[in-house]
């Protein structure tokens, strides 16, 4: 089961929208296409029945997600402790460098925001989930076990 912020199922519900607008886009093409006539050696035709194929998958892929999907509701925990959606301040223990940091189901890849994305699934994800502010947490990652102390969750 994979876990999402409500923000996270916002973005997958329009991204599944815009696929569904993709889709009757494709199917006009398709239908242009074939209007040209001989379709063994149409490569609009051919082209555009490949993107259709892609686009159907990753339709099916996003449904499936969207179904399996456990939105989270942050209201019900306590406002101290690490969940979904939670973007905290961390000091490297070893050497006192702070970063903010903020747990997501998947990361969008956006460079442009103040905080690093770290999955729910990732060793520094795990490690936070259900921690509280004042609290040590021990992160095995590749190079090495690292400690970061919870300074804050910030809202």
């Amino acid at each position: 089961m994979e876990i999402l912020t409500p923000d996270e199922k916002r973005r997958l519900e329009v991204a599944l929208h815009e696929l569904h607008a993709k889709g009757r886009e494709l199917i006009t093409r398709i239908a242009e296409a074939r209007a040209l006539g001989d379709l063994r050696e149409n490569a609009e035709y051919h082209a555009a029945r490949e993107d259709q194929a892609q686009n159907n998958a990753r339709i099916r892929q996003i449904e499936d997600r969207l179904a399996k999907a456990q939105v989270t509701d942050s209201s019900s925990l306590p406002e101290d402790m690490v969940f979904i959606g939670a973007t905290v301040r961390l000091r490297d223990v070893e050497n006192g460098a702070e970063d903010l940091y903020r747990i997501v189901g998947e990361a969008t890849g956006d460079m442009s925001v103040d905080y690093v994305e770290v999955t729910v699934n990732s060793p520094l994800g795990s490690s936070l989930m259900r921690a509280r502010i004042g609290e040590t947490v021990r992160v095995d990652l590749p190079r090495g076990e690292r400690r970061f102390l919870i300074v804050e969750i910030v809202t």
